[in-house]
């Protein structure tokens, strides 16, 4: 059967060998029976991406959450010993998570397909002696190919026909110069790099002048493109650091809740009560204690804040990536394409004769001006700027259609600033008469040219190049309509100018990633390192450059290994692999290839950087929030099984009957808790360093908080109950003031744990509306329960008077109150020991 060759063989091959070796022709190319036999062993000239699993395996394999797992486990317990309202809030809690996870991911992945709704990629091939226009997924190895600009190149070429060819490689080497193609077998010595094959034209890159025909050497997986993307589906994956922390709580939860089980019956058997009734006591309580509503939080939390970066642009494909970015401490970032347009642009102009020019305006289009001495300069206004523009326009290749280049970057920069000063239809003023095409040996183009309208006159010649090699030809320039003799003080100025501009001029510096004191890395340098070297080397490199695809997965890992949360950007095909073997990969929407946005977690659709700043701010605020959610969850479930555990254990009537304990665990999973995840994101949370993933949600001073406020509630509900009960008679007014307390004491609670840092003046006391709206429906509801006859029936409550209700909002402030004090002394101290953050944000450039 017809072998496949890699790239590297056949670069070392004679164009005569590699088409015997394919059995192919490269003048008439292959019949179609020979076509389908091809195919039928390489299979189609596409990707092998496995098929989508069926949405209801998708809606299950939510359920795989840890914390998901310890709800169902409560759930089971629960219709085990016949508490069949537990067992169905809780059910019904787990389906409201696992719907809105599953609700949310699968629009992201719908607007990805959108997204990815390209036109399917063609090409012209030679079949039978004829030229065809085929989709390029029919090409098999042996197949002639012809390319020109414009054209994306459909597969691995070895070229044997090349003219004037360039071809831009950056979506798979990185490398931003467009590579010059011949046709000339290579020594084994020099390709040892996919950069360095300069008789192959690889699959997925793009043709930026001249034309070319090659046969093809491998299609698909194996391609150089399949190779990558080949690694990257080998890649897994790693967890967020939010599904670790999650993992962690549920972890902990458990823990917790058998060692209730544990003390509770301890404690029982030590004051002789019956062991299996303790052990259904203690269980119950277990399960009460799991926050059913905290997976609720999460989810709705999560999915407010991936929908709020939809409005900014930006899909993100699983809920707890959107948190991610709020604990990455490391950013890496590929250059071409992601902080660089890989466009050229021309800024600046220097004249003959000393004029300075500035020019505004990005990209390939008319938009912007050439400025000198503050004046606007148009058309021929200024003989001296326009003469060099003419020469770059004239002298020049390149095409400008609808703002895309088809041509070389260097060209088309200068037809755009021939566009901005109206002079762009410069080059059909003059008929070509020859032209010298530039090289990289004698690094200049010339072309000689008449006048349309004077052909009776001389030719000119319109040279450009490097100024090194140019300012050789000449012997004269002009200044301010004359033509004077070029002296050498004028050469001097002029090179004084040249390395002036060319070190203003350079990338890594402008974009204020490299400095003196930073080093760089190479691709070479980093395959002399194992993972272990280059951790130790990582730290202290700003740039890596020539960097492969192993090369950027590597240095992902290194950085990992070191304890680092890495974001990676990118978009060629060249960054798939680093993309997801990070913590976050983010692709860039409009310019990212298919098998790029595949890889990565989440997609700027605008290819604006600034967006992942917000998604920063999103994801710390989202974390906070989810604390703020925890430490209201557990001191108020905390408080609660305090009351009802010390009640059972000291034979003391229960405070609160089972209909006020149902009203109390609505209010501790409802809307009020759950409004505590909506909390708008603090602005000041940027300035905050990365929180480090490994530490677990409920920290130190959380549990603390957690246990000031569940003794403050348990200890103030126990002094209303107590003061009530002076005559040792439970009456429905002891329960009401009891209940109405506990209640009071959850509002407080929850307006404290809206930030574990600011004042409730600070943070606004109505800033997060749906929080407001969730305490006035519950005090209404509290009061409907107190007031309301029907109501009073339900819940054996009496009318309380108004002095009643003022004692209780005085004393169940308390819990908000130290809360404030708390804070307080926390801030002061930190004003006080002024911390310097060790655990910034790096940023490096691969």
């Amino acid at each position: 059967m017809i072998p496949v060759l890699t790239s590297k063989k056949a670069s070392e091959l004679p164009v005569s060998e590699v088409a015997s070796i394919l059995q192919a022709d490269l003048q008439n190319g292959l019949n179609k029976c020979e076509v389908s036999h091809r195919r039928a062993f390489h299979g189609w000239n596409e990707f092998d991406i496995s098929e989508d699993e069926p949405l209801w395996k998708k809606y299950i394999s939510q359920f795989k959450n840890p914390l998901i797992m310890l709800l169902l486990a409560s759930a089971v317990i629960s219709v085990l010993m016949h508490q069949f309202d537990d067992a169905v809030s809780i059910t019904v809690a787990i389906l409201i998570v696992v719907t809105v996870a599953f609700v949310q991911e699968y629009r992201s992945e719908k607007s990805l397909e959108e997204l990815n709704k390209l036109m399917p990629p063609e090409c012209h091939c030679v079949r039978e002696g004829k030229l065809e226009h085929t989709l390029a997924r029919d090409l098999v190895p042996g197949d002639t190919v012809c390319l020109s600009v414009g054209d994306r190149v459909p597969a691995d070429l070895r070229l044997f026909e090349a003219v004037d060819l360039s071809i831009d490689e950056s979506s798979l080497t990185g490398e931003t110069t467009p590579c010059s193609k011949v046709t000339a077998p290579q020594p084994a010595a020099t390709n040892g790099d996919l950069a360095s094959r300069s008789n192959i034209a690889f699959m997925g890159t793009l043709v930026r002048c001249g034309k070319a025909k090659g046969i093809v050497i491998g299609t698909g997986e194996n391609s150089e493109f399949g190779e990558v993307f080949k690694m990257m589906q080998a890649e897994e994956a790693p967890k967020t650091p939010l599904q670790k922390s999650m993992d962690l709580l549920g972890k902990q939860l458990s823990f917790y809740s058998f060692g209730i089980i544990g003390i509770i019956m301890l404690v029982g058997w030590l004051l002789g009560k019956d062991i299996l009734e303790m052990f259904t006591i203690s269980v119950s309580l277990a399960v009460a204690a799991i926050p059913e509503g905290l997976p609720i939080v999460v989810t709705v939390t999560l999915a407010l804040g991936v929908m709020r970066m939809v409005k900014k642009r930006a899909i993100v494909k699983k809920l707890p990536i959107v948190e991610t970015l709020g604990c990455c401490n490391v950013i890496c970032s590929d250059k071409t394409g992601t902080l660089t347009k890989n466009e050229m642009t021309v800024t600046h102009v220097f004249t003959s004769d000393g004029l300075r020019a500035e020019v505004t305006g990005v990209g390939y289009n008319p938009f912007g001006e050439v400025i000198v001495d503050g004046d606007v300069v148009h058309g021929f206004y200024n003989p001296s700027v326009s003469r060099i523009v003419e020469a770059g326009c004239v002298c020049n290749d390149a095409v400008i259609r609808n703002n895309t280049l088809m041509g070389k970057p260097t060209e088309g920069a200068l037809i755009a600033l021939a566009m901005k000063m109206g002079l762009d239809g410069l080059q059909q003023d003059y008929i070509r008469k020859a032209e010298y095409p530039f090289s990289s040996e004698q690094k200049w183009m010339a072309v000689k040219c008449v006048h349309r309208t004077q052909q009776d006159r001389p030719e000119i010649c319109f040279m450009k190049g490097a100024y090194e090699q140019v300012i050789k030809y000449c012997t004269t320039y002009h200044s301010k309509g004359q033509t004077l003799t070029l002296t050498q003080q004028q050469r001097d100025l002029y090179q004084q100018e040249k390395a002036q501009m060319g070190s203003a001029g350079l990338r890594a510096s402008r974009l204020g990633l490299y400095s003196k004191t930073s080093q760089s890395v190479s691709g070479e340098e980093i395959d002399a390192m194992d993972v272990q070297q280059l951790s130790q080397m990582v730290p202290k490199v700003a740039v890596f450059y020539r960097a492969s695809p192993r090369h950027k997965m590597k240095i992902i890992k290194s950085l990992q290994k070191n304890g680092s949360v890495v974001a990676m950007t990118g978009d060629g095909v060249n960054d798939a692999v680093a993309l997801k073997a990070a913590d976050i990969g983010v692709a860039m929407g409009q310019t990212g290839t298919d098998v790029c946005k595949e890889a990565a977690d989440m997609i700027l659709v605008d290819d604006d950087f600034q967006t992942i700043m917000s998604a920063i701010e999103e994801g710390k605020g989202i974390y906070n929030n989810i604390k703020n959610f925890v430490r209201f969850q557990l001191s108020t479930s905390i408080a609660a099984l305090t009351l009802i555990s010390l009640a059972t254990l000291m034979n003391f009537p229960n405070p609160l009957n089972a209909m006020q304990i149902l009203w109390i665990n609505i209010i501790m999973d409802g809307p009020p808790a759950q409004s505590l995840g909506v909390e708008p994101v603090d602005k000041d949370v940027i300035r905050k360093p990365p929180r480090n993933w490994k530490d677990s949600i409920l920290t130190k001073n959380l549990i603390l908080k957690i246990l000031v406020s569940s003794i403050i509630i348990v200890c103030g509900t126990l002094f209303v109950f107590w003061r009530e009960l002076r005559d040792n008679v439970i009456t429905p007014r002891d329960t009401t003031m009891t209940f109405t307390c506990f209640v009071f004491f959850d509002m407080f609670n929850a307006l404290s744990s809206r930030s574990q840092t600011k004042s409730v003046f600070e943070i606004g006391l109505c800033s997060n509306k749906m929080f407001c709206y969730a305490v006035l429906g519950s005090i209404m509801g509290q009061l409907l329960v107190i007031y309301f006859p029907p109501l009073q029936k339900v819940f054996q409550t009496e009318s309380l008077s108004i002095l009643d209700l003022l004692f209780l909002l005085g004393l169940t402030s308390s819990v908000c109150i130290v809360s404030e004090i708390i804070k307080k002394v926390e801030r002061s101290r930190e004003k006080i020991q002024k911390p310097v953050s060790s655990t910034s944000s790096s940023f490096l450039e691969v």
